[in-house]
């Protein structure tokens, strides 16, 4: 869906967003989809049934006699479906009025149910309208993934298997394809760019915990890290880089945090021709699945004024004010209140 460059989309109410943000569905098969109409066109015909039959006193029968349940079942198929022979008809008031009342709205029921095809694609806009404007005013510190392409999956992977809530990480990108794929995942989707300030907004950056900018191109990242920040100038921003030169105008432009993936891939390449187990720990300690990985936690009352170097846990670093000390550094040396420590932590695979 496509708009013009004129058109913003914070001008634009929440239902005109259907198609723009896409929130996860849970998926149907075909064949549920089909057994669920029947049983709630079978479930309408009975009710109808029930109904008629206690009033059957009501009704008059064109070939005369008490109406049984045969004639009661006859008339309500015959009703639901709007054929109407006109053979049998409701003849007393509240007979009348039952079917005013309740036998009209099952006989609509009964055809949602069962010729609902464009009925159901609009139920599904309804539905998907109020879910966003309900996200909307709900969504507070949640994660904005910009770029879905191999550097924004492999954010999302790392955040899911950090435990992240699908759906409070919310993916910004122009390519349907990847749109899908982020979908499928049970991510929030929004299509558009990340360049525009009004894309960001609906993807509500301006309330993000943080946001990954992560596009195919470095004069994109710029662009994308500079408009995310003034939206969101206390998120935690995190660009991605294919050149390390473009690093300081990644930083210039508000991220706090610059990856070089074109550098880091080639070390690892590199390290890989001669200590391949180095890369091997590498890709465990970034694989947040199984084996070791990377985390931060905080500091224990009991390990206040304590040395990291002393804990049972492998201590890299102390964050301290926003500030990373390597474990080796003079400002490490004692466990101060209110730090946080990043550590090796052992991962246990989730069994299947």
């Amino acid at each position: 869906m496509r708009l013009p460059r004129t058109e913003r989309l914070t001008d634009r109410p929440d239902h005109t967003l259907v198609g723009v943000i896409r929130m996860p569905e849970a998926a149907v098969s075909p064949v549920q989809s089909i057994v669920r109409r029947i049983i709630g066109a079978t479930l309408a015909l009975a009710a109808t049934v029930a109904i008629v039959y206690v009033g059957r006193d009501g009704y008059r029968d064109t070939a005369g006699g008490e109406l049984s349940l045969l004639d009661v079942v006859y008339y309500a198929t015959v009703s639901l479906s709007t054929t109407g022979y006109g053979d049998i008809t409701p003849v007393s008031p509240l007979a009348r009025l039952v079917n005013v009342l309740v036998i009209t709205p099952l006989r609509v029921l009964f055809l949602i149910v069962l010729v609902g095809t464009t009925l159901e694609v609009l139920t599904e806009r309804s539905r998907q309208a109020f879910k966003i404007q309900h996200w909307r005013t709900k969504v507070r510190d949640h994660v904005v993934v910009i770029g879905y392409g191999t550097k924004g999956r492999s954010a999302v992977t790392a955040l899911l298997g950090d435990g992240a809530d699908p759906q409070r990480i919310v993916v910004v990108d122009t390519d349907h394809a990847a749109l899908e794929t982020a979908s499928s995942l049970g991510l929030v989707t929004v299509n558009g760019s990340g360049t525009r300030s009004d894309v960001l907004r609906v993807a509500g950056a301006t309330r993000a915990r943080a946001i990954v900018v992560a596009p195919a191109r470095d004069d994109t990242a710029v662009l994308v890290t500079l408009t995310a920040r003034e939206l969101a100038p206390k998120a935690q921003l995190v660009a991605a880089v294919r050149e390390a030169e473009n690093v300081h105008l990644l930083r210039q432009s508000g991220a706090d945090s610059v990856v070089v993936s074109s550098e880091t891939a080639g070390r690892l390449l590199g390290m890989a021709t001669t200590t391949p187990s180095v890369v091997e720990m590498f890709e465990d300690l970034l694989t947040p699945d199984a084996g070791l990985a990377i985390a931060e936690r905080e500091v224990e009352p009991l390990e206040v004024g304590g040395s990291p170097r002393h804990l049972p846990d492998i201590v890299l670093g102390v964050v301290r004010d926003g500030n990373l000390y390597r474990v080796d550094a003079p400002e490490a040396d004692a466990i101060e209140d209110g730090d946080r420590l990043l550590y090796v932590k052992k991962v246990t695979p989730v069994e299947p």
